[in-house]
């Protein structure tokens, strides 16, 4: 795949997408693979940044819950980084110096996920 050449999305794959994201709780956060597999798109964590990317300002699902599989705020400070952090520092999540949130910590654990699916 060339270099800004996007995945096209599945039929609902957006609103699907933003159910997961909706379900991660207050103090909680999720990855991109997590919320991409807990929607049925199991590999596809960019698209989860697509969508994420695509709501209108204003919206109401917590796209600041969802970060990278490294733990870490993957928006730069400027263009929105800033503004995710002190969002999830209000619902009570430690950010360290980088943007980085301890997985083991806060990462949410969903039902799908405990029964194995």
């Amino acid at each position: 795949m060339g270099e800004g050449v996007r995945r096209k999305a599945a039929p609902g794959a957006y609103d699907r997408i933003y159910a997961v994201v909706r379900r991660i709780p207050r103090g909680r956060v999720a990855t991109y693979g997590q919320v991409a597999a807990e929607a049925g798109l199991a590999g596809r964590a960019r698209q989860v940044g697509y969508a994420l990317h695509a709501l209108p300002t204003g919206s109401v699902v917590p796209w600041h819950r969802v970060i990278n599989s490294a733990g870490r705020v993957s928006l730069p400070p400027n263009n929105g980084g800033l503004d995710q952090q002190l969002r999830l520092q209000a619902e009570g999540v430690e950010v360290f110096l980088g943007g980085r949130i301890s997985l083991g910590r806060f990462q949410w654990k969903s039902a799908t996920r405990s029964r194995g699916s």
